[in-house]
């Protein structure tokens, strides 16, 4: 590509759903690109996509493929990010990993930039993107808890089916049709491609996102409660999780219940906060039914939130609705705004 002013950026995973909105996302950003890699595994490589009006090759990720890179964002799977993103520190990148692999890592900050940027500052080459669901909620969440502290969160999520890949959401399709035309199909992926059992998605509602674990709680709901605690700094923060896979294309809705150490806030106290929230959208208007909904969430990066109300038995306890794209700031855009961050606060040259 023609050498601008600007950052040798990669891409790992660029022919994946998220890949696609990160290259979608840093083209609309403008992010300042010199160069830019795009890798993926052997199968892709060869592969062209077409970014600001130029072809780039997609090459086999190596790593030797990391050599020069300044940013390197990550979507390829855990296990591909275990191997690779040390080797590109090593060639002195900073990495923006999308998957689980170094979330809970205690030398690896977690950051969605709304609410803990500044752990920016403590990272050593490798910077963690939250869980979709965690990330929507935690932005919504961070406003209250700077102003009211927060003492408990109850969550139940209602997720779309993109969080389990294209595969699954042309699933999603392909049994909609048979249902509709009274004809026979076989699940395949959902829950959990690997496990023994697959449900109708269509139609339907799972109450398992991930394998389950032995307190009973599943992979998804422990990185809800256990990701929450991090990026907040409040590891006695009371947090439960119910996750939930709805027949949804794109967007995730979560029912949030929350407690505030101090009593006497009110609703509009919190409709106030919102309402300046960065990356907040408020959509509370019951009277003219007024609230988020994922179908038009879609392409956009913030996080809606609506349906504010005050519990009827808890004087320090709140409902809400909060809703996001999971792909955008559930995924691509949290990654290209920490790399944001990062040229922001000069910790990238």
């Amino acid at each position: 590509m023609e050498q601008v002013k600007g950052f040798h950026v990669a891409v790992v995973g660029a022919t994946g759903a998220v890949g696609q909105q990160m290259l979608d996302t840093l083209k609309k950003r403008q992010f300042p690109i010199s160069k830019l890699t795009l890798l993926s595994s052997a199968r892709s490589a060869g592969t062209k996509v077409e970014f600001n009006g130029e072809e780039v090759i997609i090459q086999e990720a190596k790593p030797e493929s990391f050599e020069g890179v300044d940013i390197a964002l990550f979507s390829a799977g855990g296990s591909v990010s275990k191997e690779l993103a040390p080797e590109a520190v090593k060639r002195g990148a900073i990495c923006v990993d999308n998957t689980s692999a170094f979330r809970m890592d205690e030398n690896v900050p977690l950051v969605v930039p709304e609410v803990n940027e500044a752990d920016l500052m403590n990272h050593h080459g490798i910077i963690a993107n939250p869980n979709c669901s965690t990330i929507q909620m935690v932005v919504a969440l961070e406003p209250i808890r700077q102003q009211y502290g927060l003492e408990k969160i109850i969550v139940s999520t209602y997720q779309a089916v993109s969080g389990s890949g294209a595969a699954a959401v042309e699933e999603l399709y392909e049994q909609t049709k048979a249902i509709i035309n009274n004809e026979e199909f076989e699940p395949k992926i959902l829950p959990v491609k690997s496990d023994e059992k697959h449900y109708q998605i269509a139609f339907n509602a799972i109450p398992q996102i991930d394998k389950f674990v032995d307190n009973g709680f599943t992979y998804e709901e422990m990185k809800m409660i256990n990701e929450t605690k991090k990026i907040m700094h409040l590891p006695e923060l009371k947090v439960a999780a119910t996750c939930v896979r709805l027949p949804v294309a794109t967007g995730h809705s979560e029912s949030v219940y929350f407690e505030v150490n101090e009593n006497g806030s009110s609703v509009e106290d919190v409709k106030a906060l919102l309402e300046k929230a960065k990356g907040v959208v408020l959509q509370d208007d019951p009277g003219n039914q007024v609230y988020p909904m994922p179908n038009e969430c879609v392409g956009k990066n913030d996080v809606f939130v609506g349906r504010i109300r005050k519990d009827l038995d808890s004087d320090n306890g709140f409902h809400m609705w909060v809703v996001s794209d999971n792909l955008l700031k559930g995924a691509a855009w949290n990654s290209v705004q920490i790399a944001e961050s990062l040229v922001k606060l000069g910790l990238v040259k």
